[in-house]
């Protein structure tokens, strides 16, 4: 029987490139459920978010100090990845997902 476990899947600022954020594990489907994008700066910027190097949002603009939140059931396997960047160092990444195994 499969065990499901609710989890946050990434928690962290921005890089200027491309990072890795979070790996499905071996063994284990991960659903992206919500992710929530925040600037804290008082200027504009923009973020990328890409699942298995497929862009999700791809340069999208964030108002000063503002935040956006994603509602999604995107279903990633073992392995695959969930990938950012943003303009600036100020964006910060909020995913949260269920890991099944």
């Amino acid at each position: 029987m499969a065990t499901t476990t609710s989890k946050v899947l990434a928690r962290t600022a921005a890089a200027t490139s491309s990072t890795t954020l979070y790996t499905v594990p071996a063994s284990t489907t991960t659903v992206v459920t919500n992710i929530a994008v925040c600037n804290n700066a008082a200027s504009a910027a923009t973020f990328t978010i890409l699942l298995n190097d497929i862009e999700l949002h791809k340069d999208t603009a964030l108002a000063a100090n503002s935040t956006v939140y994603i509602d999604c059931k995107q279903v990633l396997p073992t392995t695959q990845t969930i990938k950012a960047l943003a303009s600036a160092v100020t964006i910060d990444f909020h995913i949260s997902g269920v890991e099944i195994v």
